[in-house]
């Protein structure tokens, strides 16, 4: 029987859909999305993706990871994959509910957006940062 700790990590491990969802929708400039179907749902700044994941299921979320970082990630965590139909080189698969923190998450849902964020050409970076500021 797992102690006290154990238990909360495991009860943390446990995410829903519209936790993900909301936590997405909370950084500047984001958009959702359904451009591959109605079951993959895609977070999007200035138009490219950082995050998506099938809605039925919520079984995984794919997020977009600096390439060291993401081997590093595989290699620590059984729960981080290479992302599934994505570039392995760049993306990571999560899978949900077999070990990520609600901490770990956010930090690579964070992770995943700043980069896409910073390979935005300058003035669509600044703009959306304006548009938060302005808020």
């Amino acid at each position: 029987m797992p102690g006290a700790c154990q238990r909360f990590a495991i009860i943390l491990s446990v995410v829903n859909i519209e936790e993900f969802r909301d936590y997405c929708l909370l950084k500047p400039g984001v958009t959702e999305e359904l451009p591959f179907g109605p079951e993959t749902l895609v977070f999007k700044v200035g138009g490219k993706v950082f995050a998506l994941t099938p809605i039925e299921t919520f079984a995984s979320v794919n997020l977009k990871c600096d390439p060291a970082r993401a081997v590093e990630l595989r290699e620590q965590h059984d729960y981080v994959l290479p992302g599934y139909h994505m570039n392995k080189k760049h993306w990571n698969t999560v899978l949900i509910g077999t070990g990520a923190s609600y901490a770990q998450l956010h930090q690579w849902i964070d992770h995943s957006y700043d980069l896409v964020l910073a390979s935005l050409p300058k003035a669509q970076r600044a703009a959306i940062l304006q548009e938060e500021a302005d808020a």
